[in-house]
């Protein structure tokens, strides 16, 4: 069955490049879940016999993969004793120019994530920037994308901070034994950081100056909220002029429709009947207010009785993710309200307003959602969490002794690990124990900081390099990429990097750290020299995707909230993308100069 050829490459060889180009198909065309898909990869290539069972899953024994298991504990120690809250708190500041607030806020988020979750920083900061920057009377769509530049770039400068970078140093020390310092990256990390960091305020007139979309919570008319009048509404049998529901404070009335669901003409002579529908634009606040005075309720089914109707709800803002399962539908047509307990009040799109019912509107990825929530039911589970994101979370941690326990930790372990006293995995485990002994977080938080979603995608794209690699496609490749540049090899390097900034758009950046280490070391040992430089320059390039809001998970986080849209990030991130990948090849050519084999 090997023998067989085609196009030069064997059955093997085959099935690998269609189960690679299958799994990326429906990752960017699907939404299902990315975990299921690279398991589903990964059985595809056992049962095929592309590899036996010990190579199929040997990403779930990858130290690496192990390390970022245990490193979640680690982070949760953090989150859960304030660290993150502490540093925002103290330096951010009061900056009297665009400058210095991009400065301000890219370095301090760049060095959290050097050594926590980019997704957790990006996380904690969304609001805090939102608020800063009306305090600084900038747009915050200004403030945004730098924002979660910042976490991308800041990531590269340890090999904790990304994954990428655990994933190539695991896959390099398994090839050669020889294990990467925790701050291998940092020198040309941190000039990246500060390249990138000048290349936005230079090109500050490239972010966009979008609306925020919660500003469309705030003024008359940008949203609209549908309300439902009860059966024992006191009003029924009044028109709408008599009962004071035509002409409102803070809005105005644009759609009534009876039980039949067709709307009607809206006058103020129309009868008011139990069950109507009545869909306002305006206040959040005063409509609100109109419900309560007037006794109506939200319309999400037919509520017979005000007792029916929880007094004791709050009002929370959630943004539509990308790859969200409420993309293309409307909460209407679902079970959505009815299975998380809350009620859709209304709906905003980059801070326009849709001339529609909330609850009849088909959602965008990066729509704004104001629901009303019961105070004692707690909205994060991870149901919410794949189709949602919330910026307020209730659960604020209190900072003080765990606080400065958990720093501790968290520096000792970097420099244990840094000094090479004992390799990052032992670091890791007893950092994590550390924070548990230490009460920074109990079991079942650091059980629940574990994503397991993100681990397994971590071990199934371990598994597709050792494919593309076993089965030639890393050799075929890498002969092409010298036919094409030559035997110059910075000039391969840079072709490399290149390729692989600009597919790690579209994929996870982990997946195009794994696809293409087998590739750079192939092109590396062919033109004789030693793989490890091209490793470094290749971890940085595989996490500078800046043109799309796909390309990273810190994108889909602020593409809501910033009110952008898809081109927004390509306007600026392709420039971006251009000048980090030149600033990687000209500090890691300084940093680590090319050495031929021995």
């Amino acid at each position: 069955m090997e023998t067989i050829e085609f196009l030069g490459f064997s059955l093997y060889a085959w099935i690998t490049i269609v189960t690679v180009l299958t799994m990326f198909t429906v990752l960017l065309f699907t939404k299902w879940r990315s975990d299921l898909v690279f398991l589903g990869a990964i059985g595809v290539l056992y049962v095929t016999g592309v590899l036996d069972a010990k190579d199929a899953f040997s990403g779930f024994s990858s130290t690496s993969v192990i390390t970022v298991g245990v490193l979640f504990v680690v982070v949760a120690g953090l989150t859960y004793t304030g660290v993150l809250q502490w540093i925002v708190k103290h330096l951010l500041g009061s900056p009297d120019s665009y400058s210095k607030a991009v400065t301000r806020l890219m370095l301090p988020v760049a060095v959290l994530s050097s050594f926590l979750s980019n997704t957790t920083v990006v996380s904690l900061f969304v609001n805090i920037v939102k608020m800063w920057a009306k305090k600084l009377g900038v747009s915050p769509s200004k403030l945004l994308i730098p924002l979660s530049y910042a976490s991308g770039m800041g990531g590269v400068c340890t090999l904790i901070g990304t994954p990428p970078n655990l994933i190539i140093s695991g896959l390099y020390e398994e090839k050669t034994g020889v294990a990467m310092n925790i701050l291998t990256t940092t020198v040309p990390g941190l000039f990246c950081l500060a390249v990138g960091v000048l290349s936005i305020i230079a090109m500050r007139r490239l972010l966009p100056d979008r609306k925020a979309p919660e500003s469309a919570f705030e003024s008359t008319g940008d949203y609209t909220v549908e309300l439902q009048v009860p059966s024992d509404n006191p009003y029924i049998g009044q028109t709408l002029g008599e009962a004071g529901l035509f002409h409102v404070k803070g809005g105005s009335l644009i759609e009534m429709y009876h039980f039949d669901d067709i709307p009607l003409p809206v006058t103020e002579n129309e009868p008011i009947m139990g069950g109507d529908h009545l869909i306002y634009a305006g206040q959040i606040d005063e409509l609100m207010e109109l419900a309560y005075t007037h006794k109506l309720v939200s319309s999400d089914h037919h509520i017979f009785s005000m007792s029916e109707l929880d007094n004791n709800s709050k009002l929370r803002t959630a943004y539509v993710d990308f790859g969200s399962r409420l993309i293309g539908t409307a909460i209407g047509s679902s079970s959505f309200e009815k299975d998380n307990n809350v009620v859709l009040a209304a709906v905003a799109r980059r801070g326009e307003r849709i001339e529609e019912a909330p609850r009849n509107v088909v959602l965008q990825a990066g729509d704004t959602l104001l629901l009303i929530c019961p105070n004692n039911v707690k909205l994060n589970t991870s149901s919410l969490e794949r189709d949602l994101r919330f910026f307020d979370s209730s659960d604020v941690p209190n900072i003080g002794n765990g606080t400065i326990i958990s720093t501790l930790i968290m520096i000792a372990m970097v420099v244990v690990s840094a000094l090479g006293i004992m390799p990052l995995l032992q670091c890791a485990f007893l950092a994590a124990a550390a924070m548990l002994i230490c009460r920074c977080c109990n079991m079942e938080q650091a059980m629940k900081a574990v994503n397991w979603d993100i681990l397994m995608v971590f071990a199934g794209s371990a598994v597709l390099g050792l494919a593309i690699q076993k089965t030639g496609i890393a050799e075929w490749l890498a002969n092409g990429i010298l036919d094409v540049c030559g035997t110059n090899p910075i000039v391969v390097m840079t072709a490399v990097c290149f390729v692989g900034t600009f597919i790690t758009e579209f994929i996870s950046n982990t997946a195009a750290g794994a696809m293409f280490f087998p590739i750079m070391y192939e092109a590396a040992e062919k033109l004789g020299y030693e793989p490890y430089p091209f490793l470094i320059a290749l971890m940085i390039s595989v996490s500078s995707s800046f043109a799309t809001p796909i390309g990273s998970p810190t994108h889909m986080l602020v593409y809501g909230p910033g009110g952008y849209r898809f081109s927004d990030f390509m306007r600026i991130g392709l420039l971006m993308n251009l000048i980090i990948l030149a600033a990687n090849i000209f500090i890691v050519n300084i940093v680590y100069p090319l050495t031929p084999l021995q």
